[in-house]
């Protein structure tokens, strides 16, 4: 058997010394070795595919993860070229796959622009792979090329199967690309199926099918009219194709702003607005000349903006950035020129109207804007400057003045329009955010009130709360009543060494619909946010929460269920953590009380139901036993109807009582209830009452 080193030519040594480089160094080029550099390998080749698209030629990509650990990639672009290069005399199809930066997008000639620019992506791709396969259509026939861990080659598979265990043999003297079959007339695209080197990555890397479902949904809002096919034959357990093989299909039609539609949770202050312009810039570049020689040139650039944006009433925001729809999660100028631009519109229109929005000399801040607003941020020129392969951040400078001048002057035309539409929206975000920047100040003020006092000033809690000894935030419970006749009872029945009790009078606000300001001005919502003292909105802590449980207590009746809701949708607003950490609930009160009678000198027996159903069938099975009860059965029609006693066992004693933990989910469907039923769209509320009109029953109204 021959020695290795006797295989090692000249040829081997020309096309394997870029990608060697890559080899060794593989984290410069993809981040790292692990799940993460695993998929951004698969972003690759994707984004080669979306450039053909973006370009106009294709519409469909077809991604397939097969159970023997490769990935495919179909496109039904123009196919990489098949043609000989002139100055490698190589065909395109090898340029492309074993020559660092080499491809179509330098020069503008190809693509205006693309996510793939620094000429590296399919190459690295090729490097980091035991196995890579291509077919290109085009012309009327099909080629074919192979390679092993970036060596053009030919792999002789004895199976139906291709693999890259095969014999290989890499070509000596010149490559071939191998023609397979004939291409239907008009038909051209790309397929590429490659293997992932497990010399290079972690044994523990995978291609994730979520993340991989998240990216190509997220291509298919930023490229209209785009169909991208995601089909996973893996059957891995703990995947959605763990029981067979799973496709889905991602076409939007719709654009950025149904994007900013599927990202928003929270109901809207405004409609979806679209902010449009571009922008030219020169900057100085290297060009080649016809000779092949490098020198540096100034090049006139045009930057598109295109932006989706909308404010919810709630306080969290989303905004996503993306040049020529690569991803910028770090952001970079053109996220920075619009923000900059956010805030200065809006402190310039504020300022302007300050006595009508009662703002006062405070200035408002970036995050008092960004509450609550969902944006979809893209900008497409060509050969953009990123900070490094991984393109995170978009380093381009003049992107930033750009940007800036389109999102200030369409911003500040909406926020001053005299439209009716647009000016009724203007008023309420505008207002939205003269509330958010109070409500920081507030907190600011609270914070610093509560860092100064000491354990001998007096404590500056409500008066109606009734607090506990314990000062184990665990232990702690804090007991939310529905009016002073309940209190009563509850202050005999609690435990003061850790039960807490907060009256409320009646129903509180209806924070649906009121602004931030108004939430924080009412006396029942600001003093349970003083209580509970963490704080509301973005300044919301957690670990600040002075009880381990918020219980509400409300009346087993309509009017509770009905008060139940608004402090839900409180919390859910205003106080979300609380909730999805599972520390609130609802205490469940008996409805009945069954006194059954015993015989002889024994007590009679108690017997507490929680509904209508559960009394029926507790009346049934005495009947059915022959026992008797006392006549009439009390029903509760509030916890003031019991005496501590019965309070006590039934909904506060630890010991006996039932608790419900309010989930995210359920304070979402109060929420949405309480938009629907207390809202301030009419029109869904007529549907819903006319709709459940037919199926009124007389009888169970309690009245």
């Amino acid at each position: 058997m021959a020695p290795p080193s006797s295989d090692y030519t000249a040829r081997h040594l020309s096309v394997l010394e870029g990608l060697e480089a890559v080899r060794k160094r593989p984290g410069m080029y993809i981040g790292s070795t692990d799940s993460r550099g695993l998929m951004h390998c698969l972003w690759e080749i994707i984004d080669n595919s979306v450039d053909e698209a973006l370009a106009g030629f294709g519409q469909s990509i077809t991604v397939i993860l097969h159970p023997d650990g490769s990935v495919e990639i179909h496109d039904d672009g123009r196919g990489v070229p098949v043609d000989v290069e002139p100055r490698t005399g190589l065909t395109g199809v090898e340029v492309v796959f074993t020559k660092l930066h080499a491809g179509g997008k330098f020069g503008g000639g190809s693509y205006t622009a693309s996510g793939g620019l620094h000429g590296v992506g399919a190459s690295v791709v090729n490097a980091l792979s035991s196995r890579l396969d291509v077919q290109v259509d085009r012309g009327g026939k099909t080629y074919q090329m192979s390679f092993r861990r970036g060596e053009p080659g030919h792999f002789a598979d004895t199976g139906k199967h291709p693999s890259p265990d095969s014999k290989f043999e890499p070509f000596l003297q010149s490559s071939t690309l191998e023609v397979v079959g004939k291409a239907k007339r008009g038909v051209t695209g790309t397929r590429i199926r490659y293997w992932a080197d497990r010399q290079i990555f972690t044994a523990d890397a995978k291609f994730s099918y979520e993340e991989l479902q998240a990216r190509v949904r997220q291509t298919s809002f930023l490229v209209p009219g785009l169909r991208v096919t995601l089909r996973d034959e893996r059957q891995l357990p703990g995947t959605p194709g763990e029981n067979g093989p799973i496709e889905e299909v991602f076409q939007h039609d719709g654009g950025i702003a149904e994007f900013v539609e599927y990202l928003s949770n929270d109901s809207p202050v405004t409609d979806i607005w679209r902010v449009h312009g571009s922008g030219k810039f020169k900057e100085n570049v290297p060009v080649l000349d016809e000779k092949g020689h490098s020198r540096m040139a100034e090049v006139e650039r045009d930057c598109e903006v295109d932006i989706a944006l909308r404010w919810g009433i709630g306080y969290d925001t989303s905004v996503r950035s993306f040049v020529n729809i690569i991803a910028t999660p770090k952001g970079g100028t053109h996220q920075a020129g619009f923000e900059q631009a956010l805030l200065k519109t809006f402190r310039k229109v504020i300022e302007a109207n300050s006595r009508k929005l009662k703002a006062g000399n405070d200035k408002i801040e970036k995050d008092d804007v960004f509450a609550g607003l969902t944006a979809v941020l893209t900008v497409r020129l060509a050969e953009p400057q990123f900070e490094g392969q991984t393109k995170e951040i978009l380093g381009t400078s003049a992107v930033r003045n750009i940007v800036s001048r389109v999102v200030e002057k369409e911003i500040q035309a909406k926020l001053t329009s005299t439209a009716r539409g647009d000016k009724a929206q203007s008023a309420l975000l505008l207002e939205k955010v003269v509330s958010e920047m109070k409500s920081r100040i507030s907190a600011r003020v609270h914070k610093e009130t509560q860092r100064r006092k000491n354990a001998l000033e007096t404590s500056s809690m409500p008066a109606k709360l009734l607090d506990c000894r314990t000062d184990d935030v665990a232990r702690s419970e804090l007991f939310i009543v529905e009016g002073d006749s309940a209190l009563g009872t509850a202050r005999l029945a609690r435990s003061s060494d850790h039960q807490a009790l907060l009256p409320i009078r009646g129903k509180i606000l209806n924070v649906q619909k009121a602004s931030v300001g108004d939430m924080l001005a009412n006396a029942e919502c600001a003093a349970l946010i003083q209580v509970v003292g963490a704080g509301s909105g973005r300044s919301f802590q957690l670990d600040a929460a002075r009880y381990g449980k918020v219980i509400l207590m409300t009346d087993a009746d309509v009017d509770g269920a009905h008060i139940r809701t608004l402090l839900l949708t409180l919390f859910f607003r205003y106080m979300r953590p609380l909730v999805e950490a599972g520390r609130v609930y609802a205490a469940v009160p008996p409805l009945h009380r069954v006194e059954v009678i015993n015989h002889g000198s024994k007590a009679n027996e108690l017997i507490y139901t929680y509904s209508e159903n559960e009394l029926l069938r507790l009346l049934a099975e005495l009947e059915k036993s022959g026992r008797n009860y006392k006549e009439p059965i009390q029903r509760y029609k509030g916890l003031g109807e019991m005496d501590a006693d019965q309070l006590a066992e039934t909904t506060m004693d630890p010991r006996h009582r039932t608790l419900r933990r309010v989930g995210i989910e359920h304070a979402e469907a109060a929420e949405r209830a309480f938009d629907l039923l207390m809202g301030s769209d009419v029109a869904p509320r007529k549907e819903f009452i006319v709709a459940g009109a037919a199926m009124l029953d007389r009888e169970r109204i309690d009245a």
